[in-house]
């Protein structure tokens, strides 16, 4: 338990610092950062070769922690959030106290309450949301795995989670599904 706890003090001390992290989430590996630093942000587009008019996904602890981030989130999002059976991701319009280079061009984020004990344990001691966009470079699969990550990622943060390095897993990305302030309700990846 040591090396976990070790292992989430210094992914924290690292985004606090504006740092860039590779770390296993509910889904797939991730490169995250301090989801309201703007620096660190254009930092994990540049990494991931990605233009930032994609915006990207953030990882909460909470659904306390959700509300912090968007200012009215609509009802079904609780049902969603809590009715479902693999990680699912919400877009919710009107995003606030966040990046940004982080929303959507509409002001729009993706927000996940991740319910996996190392990155709901990285979620909750970094008291913010964190980025959690897939460890590839643009256009390339997403790493399931941490033997999958492509080695110009390792050397392009500043520290990779030694957490689930071992794990030989299929892992998917989350569900998606957009929940506009007018109720409608759209699925973008199921």
């Amino acid at each position: 338990m040591a090396n976990y706890d070790k292992d989430i003090k210094t992914a924290v001390d690292v985004m606090r610092r504006g740092g860039v992290i590779l770390y296993p989430t509910d889904t797939v590996w991730g490169i995250g950062c301090d989801a309201t630093n703007a620096e660190a942000v254009a930092r994990v587009y540049e990494i991931k070769q990605r233009q930032d008019s994609k915006a990207m996904i953030c990882l909460v602890d909470s659904e306390a922690r959700l509300q912090r981030y968007v200012r009215n989130v609509p009802n079904v999002a609780w049902d969603i959030i809590e009715l479902a059976t693999k990680p699912v991701t919400v877009v919710l319009d009107n995003a606030v106290n966040l990046a940004p280079n982080l929303l959507a061009d509409d002001g729009s984020v993706a927000l996940r309450v991740t319910r996996e004990p190392f990155s709901n344990q990285l979620c909750y001691r970094f008291q913010k949301a964190i980025v959690s966009t897939s460890a590839n470079i643009s256009g390339n699969p997403p790493a399931s795995n941490y033997c999958d990550i492509d080695p110009v990622l390792l050397e392009a943060v500043d520290y990779v989670c030694t957490s689930r390095r071992q794990e030989k897993q299929p892992h998917t990305p989350s569900s998606i599904v957009r929940l506009r302030a007018d109720g409608t309700v759209e699925v973008i990846r199921k």
